[in-house]
């Protein structure tokens, strides 16, 4: 199951990260997802998901993930990662600076009939936050 679960959270990150084709999140992403560190005021599912990367691109037009690790087991994907994008448009109600930011996470995936249902992420925030210069929180 780790090898297909893994294909399934690579098209993730490559196809809907990357390459912004929000619709596929209707396939990959499962009737009961559970985001457990959800952006604020995150809709539920599927929507929740798709809001969440729609704004991030929004503010990140060039916005690219690279993986660096994907490690599966049983029914659990890891994912340790880097991502860049100039920050172009408003993001956490932080106006458009125009730097070029480097922010690294890893996220976890719990996946279920080759449908991620659960999600837990780390993210460097401070580390973002201070290259936007906004370290007070807005």
């Amino acid at each position: 199951m780790s090898e297909a679960s893994k294909q399934v959270v690579r098209r993730l990150f490559d196809d809907v990260l990357n390459a912004g084709k929000l619709g596929l999140l209707d396939t990959l992403v499962g009737a009961a997802y559970v985001d457990h560190s959800p952006a604020s005021g995150q809709a539920a599912g599927a929507a929740g998901v798709k809001a969440k990367v729609a704004a991030l691109r929004a503010a990140f037009p060039d916005l690219r993930f690279t993986v660096e690790e994907l490690v599966g087991e049983d029914d659990i994907v890891a994912a340790r990662y880097h991502w860049r994008g100039t920050h172009r448009g408003s993001f956490l109600g932080i106006p458009p600076t125009g730097r070029t930011l480097l922010v690294r996470g890893m996220d976890f995936y719990r996946l279920r009939e080759n449908r991620i249902v659960e999600h837990w992420d780390i993210v460097d925030d401070l580390g973002m936050l201070t290259q936007l210069g906004d370290l007070d929180g807005g």
